[in-house]
C-alpha cells in the first residue's frame, strides 16, 4: 500500500496538467509502425467481442492481475477501454506494480473506430502489423 500512497502523492495539478500521462491516438499508431508500444484494451471480452482491434491485446481490467506476464515492460503501455474509467484505474495499477512508461489513450472507442476510414487504412496498413 505504500508505493499506492506515494504515487497518489504525485498525482497533483502538474501531472494532470502537462498531460504526459495520456497518449494521442496519431502517436500510440506512429510508436506501432516502430514496435514501441503496447496497446492494451480493458474491455471485457462481451465488448471486445462486439468491436474488436487487432493492434491491441484484448486483457479485461479483472485479469490483469493474473495476467502481467502478458504486458512488456520494456516498451510503452497503451491503454483504453470504452469511456477511460478502467485505462485509468489499470494505469495507476501498473504504475504501482513497477511500470515506468503507462499512457491513457485520449480519444474514446467511438473516437479510435472513426479512424479506421479506407483512406487510413489503405495508407497505413502496409507499413504497420495490426493483427
Amino acid at each position: 500500500m505504500t508505493n499506492l500512497n506515494n504515487l497518489m502523492k504525485d498525482f497533483d495539478l502538474n501531472y494532470f496538467g502537462n498531460g504526459r500521462h495520456k497518449l494521442s491516438f496519431e502517436r500510440m499508431m506512429e510508436l506501432k509502425k516502430e514496435d514501441k508500444v503496447f496497446i492494451l484494451d480493458l474491455r471485457t471480452r462481451e465488448e471486445n467481442e462486439f468491436i474488436k482491434f487487432g493492434f491491441a491485446t484484448n486483457i479485461p481490467m479483472n485479469e490483469i492481475q493474473n495476467r502481467m506476464d502478458e504486458i512488456p515492460r520494456d516498451k510503452t503501455v497503451a491503454i483504453f477501454c470504452s469511456t477511460g474509467t478502467r485505462a485509468a484505474m489499470a494505469s495507476m495499477y501498473l504504475q504501482q506494480e513497477g511500470y515506468d512508461d503507462i499512457k491513457v489513450i485520449t480519444e474514446s472507442i467511438g473516437d479510435i473506430a472513426n479512424h479506421f476510414k479506407p483512406g487510413y487504412v489503405l495508407k497505413n496498413y502496409k507499413s504497420m502489423s495490426l493483427v
